[in-house]
């Protein structure tokens, strides 16, 4: 294993018993010197259960990130709770598949929560179970949930793409599916 770096040892060994692959726990620092702990949690039930160790040790969510991955011809989804603690940041990464389709919301533990899981499921589609205001932020209801998922890959969103062009494809795609 190794050598754990700048970090609440309570809070890293909590997180540990959570990850149940060999490889599921990382150590690092960055060129600064700061801190960075990433955790591979064994199914997405594990996600409140992390929330609550990072909430009683007083952490703060700081960002989530949902990303695509594919396994075989697998599609599969992965998300990433980024928290602070103490100038250290702790990753706690869980994938949704086939057998583990959802994630648990942590909103009752972070209300700052809120939007970024709303956020996942109005851009991505990804179900968040047990969220209290599952109401979209953005897009308009008559999209469909996880449409920039399916009609714009990140590359090109990346690259500034996401214009009025863009959106008027989008729209014009709903509306050949509803004469369809």
């Amino acid at each position: 294993m190794q050598e754990t770096i700048n970090g609440n040892a309570s809070v890293i060994e909590g997180l540990e018993a959570l990850c149940t692959e060999d490889d599921a726990v990382q150590h690092s620092t960055d060129s600064f010197g700061n801190a960075f702990h990433w955790f591979r949690l064994g199914t997405p039930r594990m996600l409140q259960e992390a929330a609550a160790i990072m909430n009683n040790a007083g952490a703060r969510l700081c960002m989530t990130t949902a990303y695509n991955r594919r396994q075989l011809s697998e599609p599969m989804q992965e998300v990433c709770y980024h928290f602070e603690l103490d100038g250290v940041i702790y990753n706690m990464t869980v994938t949704l598949n086939g057998e583990w389709p959802t994630v648990p919301s942590i909103t009752p533990l972070f209300a700052n929560a809120d939007w970024h899981e709303r956020e996942m499921m109005e851009l991505y589609g990804i179900q968040v179970t047990g969220h209290p205001n599952p109401t979209r932020l953005f897009l308009d209801e008559e999209l469909d949930a996880g449409i920039l998922n399916e009609a714009v890959p990140l590359s090109i969103m990346m690259n500034g793409a996401c214009t009025t062009d863009l959106w008027e494809r989008i729209l014009k795609d709903k509306d050949k599916e509803r004469h369809s």
